[in-house]
C-alpha cells in the first residue's frame, strides 16, 4: 500500500511541476506578442508590456530597456509625439520603476519604447511607428534625459 500511494503522489507532484513549467514558458510567449493584460496609460490608448531587454550596456553605462506594444500609434490616427512622451513618463514611473530591484547594482539609465508592432530587439523595420525616451532615475522618479 505505501509503494502504490507513494508512485502515485510522485505522478501528481510531477504533473504539476510539469504544469508550472508550461505556465512559466507560456508568459514570456505572451508578453512578446503584446498578448498580456492592457497597461493604462493617460492617452488611453491600449499599451501592451513586449519584454524588458537587461543584458545591453547603453552609452551611461547598465540601462534597462522596457519595450511597449501600442498598435494604435501607427494607425490612421498616429499619436502625437508629446502625447507619446506623457505616456512614456507614465510607463516609466508607473510600469518600470516599481519592477527594478533595490539589489544589486542600478541601472544608469531606463529607456521606454512604444512601438506600433513588435520588432525584434536591434533590428529595423521601416514600417514600424516607435517612439523612445530615455530616463536616469532620481529621488525615486524617473528623469527625462536627452538621447
Amino acid at each position: 500500500m505505501g509503494r502504490g500511494a507513494g508512485q502515485r503522489g510522485r505522478r501528481w507532484r510531477g504533473g504539476i511541476a510539469a504544469a508550472l513549467g508550461v505556465l512559466c514558458l507560456a508568459r514570456p510567449a505572451l508578453a512578446q506578442d503584446g498578448g498580456g493584460p492592457a497597461i493604462a496609460v493617460p492617452s488611453g490608448l491600449e499599451v501592451h508590456w513586449i519584454d524588458t531587454i537587461t543584458d545591453t550596456q547603453g552609452p551611461e553605462g547598465l540601462t534597462l530597456r522596457f519595450r511597449f506594444l501600442a498598435p494604435a500609434i501607427g494607425g490612421r490616427q498616429p499619436l502625437d509625439p508629446e502625447m507619446a512622451s506623457v505616456d512614456m513618463d507614465a510607463l516609466c514611473n508607473g510600469f518600470a520603476l516599481p519592477r527594478i530591484s533595490n539589489l544589486g547594482p542600478q541601472p544608469a539609465q531606463v529607456v521606454i519604447s512604444l512601438s506600433d508592432r513588435v520588432v525584434p530587439f536591434g533590428e529595423t523595420d521601416e514600417e514600424a511607428v516607435q517612439f523612445f525616451q530615455a530616463y536616469s532615475i532620481a529621488d525615486g522618479a524617473c528623469v527625462w534625459e536627452m538621447f
